[in-house]
């Protein structure tokens, strides 16, 4: 009698817990949090200093987006340090940085031109510092946990985000919108320090001696990453989405404005993208297998842009806040691309491959901003929005196929 064999048992799934059990992740993830909050705080302080001085949409737009825009310039001529210098001094270096920028806006109080120019400057090394973390993420991380690490990633920035604008409102309140940025200032001392103290002292991923210069090793790696069919595509599909929301998200004050809501209500309108971010990564993360997070991708990027199309019939509060509550939900379609993305980049460009990730997210959401700002001035944010969901609704071609998923 041929013996019976049980058949083979499924991985074990890959939990949160697990994860953050890794010690240099669970530093990464701190610090990221700590300066992610920051970021928040200073984005809508600064808004609403633009709007309150200006009362110009365009504007105030071009402020909510003026640290992201630069990024792609960044990447382009000095990506390739995120993977030709240590990873600890990048990141260290890149929120000491920051810490000093908003020390300048706050005790400085330039005008507000020189303001949009300094962040504008200091978001040209975003990508190097921004791409030595994700890269070390990747170094530290494999598999499904790598995924589950994204996806933490996510919802320390939901988190954080929250707790920027809470910690924005409180702060314009107490000290007016400059020193509130104070309070930036010193959580990004703090990140640099927990940085500084919690990271191992790690080489760099590739020898320096691989190109004669930065400018010329990242204009290859740019060129040869976004000359690469499924890259490029996996990169667009990360890109488009999330900055079309980001251009409704930048009308959310005008929007509050025009429609005279309570004291306070851009605020909440501005923390709901955040927590439906957060609801939607917890439940599609945490619940879902690897291979049904990727045939969901094209569901969940439709949902980013569907509930904002309901903005044309100019909701009140409420009913605002649950359709941003929705299409933040739907950024949880980035999970099922985070394995394929990773698959397609050659392990010795995975910190500038990151780093081009991230600054082409940030220019994607500097950029959209201002276009659907402009967009608002003849017609309004409310119509502005809704164009907005259905520019989300375009991208969603981009969504891998099942069958290259699966191949990937």
């Amino acid at each position: 009698m041929a013996p019976t064999t049980s058949p083979p048992r499924a991985p074990a799934r890959t939990t949160y817990r697990e994860v953050l059990a890794e010690p240099r992740f669970r530093a990464l993830f701190t610090t990221r949090t700590l300066a992610i909050t920051a970021d928040a705080l200073r984005i809508s302080t600064f808004s609403v200093l633009v709007y309150a001085t200006t009362a110009s949409p365009l504007l105030t737009g071009v402020a909510f987006g003026a640290g992201f825009l630069p990024q792609a310039f960044g990447v382009t001529l000095l990506g390739s340090l995120a993977d030709r210098l240590p990873p600890r001094a990048l990141i260290t270096g890149g929120y000491l940085l920051e810490c000093a920028t908003a020390l300048l806006l706050a005790l400085a109080g330039p005008p507000i031109a020189a303001g949009l120019a300094l962040i504008a400057l200091v978001a040209l090394l975003t990508p190097v510092f921004g791409g030595a973390a994700s890269g070390l993420v990747a170094r530290t991380l494999t598999g499904d946990a790598y995924v589950l690490g994204r996806s933490l990633n996510t919802i320390a920035s939901s988190a954080a985000q929250l707790a920027g604008l809470g910690l924005s409102g409180t702060a314009v309140a107490l000290l007016g919108p400059r020193r509130a940025l104070l309070v930036g200032a010193a959580l990004y001392a703090l990140a640099a320090g927990y940085a500084r103290l919690a990271l191992p002292r790690l080489p760099a991923p590739a020898p320096a001696a691989s190109a004669a210069s930065p400018v010329r090793a990242s204009l290859a790696a740019t060129t040869a990453l976004l000359r690469s069919r499924r890259p490029l595509r996996l990169l667009l599909a990360q890109w488009l989405p999330g900055a079309c929301v980001a251009g409704a998200e930048g009308q959310i004050v005008a929007y509050a404005a025009t429609r005279h809501l309570a004291p306070g209500g851009y605020a909440v309108l501005m923390a709901c993208l955040p927590v439906g971010m957060l609801v939607g990564d917890v439940l599609v993360g945490r619940l879902l297998r690897p291979a049904t997070r990727e045939r969901l991708v094209a569901p969940l990027m439709a949902l980013m842009g569907l509930p904002l199309l309901l903005f044309a019939a100019r909701p009140g509060l409420t009913a605002a806040a649950v359709l941003l509550l929705l299409a933040g939900g739907g950024f949880a379609s980035g999970l099922g691309l985070q394995r394929p993305f990773l698959d397609a980049v050659p392990p010795d460009a995975h910190g500038h491959a990151f780093g081009l990730l991230s600054s082409g997210t940030m220019t994607m959401q500097g950029v959209a901003p201002a276009v659907f700002g402009a967009l608002a001035t003849p017609f309004g944010p409310p119509l502005a929005m809704a164009l907005a969901g259905t520019a989300t609704l375009l991208t969603v071609s981009l969504a891998p196929s099942r069958s290259a998923s699966a191949a990937g």
